[in-house]
């Protein structure tokens, strides 16, 4: 797994997008890949809730022909979550405080997204055969 390259992805996105406080990106599952967080920030419990929430949104947007599902965004009184889907098998958690502008968030993540999405299926790719 090319750490190294998902972690200037996290750093990328904080440096275009003010209020960004903390980052992670995990399989579709729950299971933690790589995070930038505060030491206040359980990473492997945010990769899990994540992960329901985003399931529980695909599933909504499912139910209700609404198409492939792309964010979901939870605003809390102290800032918001947003929650991006990397395909069908990974996903980018957000936090940011109440000063982050959410419209600049979803723009900049669009290519960032793209680049995620290539590190994690190079890595799938090199995996020998069989396994």
């Amino acid at each position: 797994m090319d750490h190294k390259a998902l972690a200037q992805e996290m750093r990328g996105l904080r440096e275009q997008v003010a209020g960004i406080t903390d980052t992670a990106v995990a399989a579709a599952d729950g299971l933690l890949i790589a995070a930038d967080t505060a030491d206040s920030i359980d990473p492997e419990g945010l990769a899990a809730l994540a992960a329901a929430g985003l399931g529980l949104a695909r599933r909504t947007a499912d139910a209700t022909d609404r198409g492939a599902l792309h964010r979901t965004v939870t605003y809390g009184s102290h800032g918001c979550a947003a929650f991006y889907a990397v395909g069908d098998t990974a996903l980018m958690v957000v936090l940011g405080d109440e000063g982050m502008d959410v419209d600049r968030l979803h723009m900049a993540t669009q290519p960032a997204l793209s680049r995620i999405g290539s590190i994690l299926t190079a890595q799938d790719s090199k995996a020998p055969e069989g396994v």
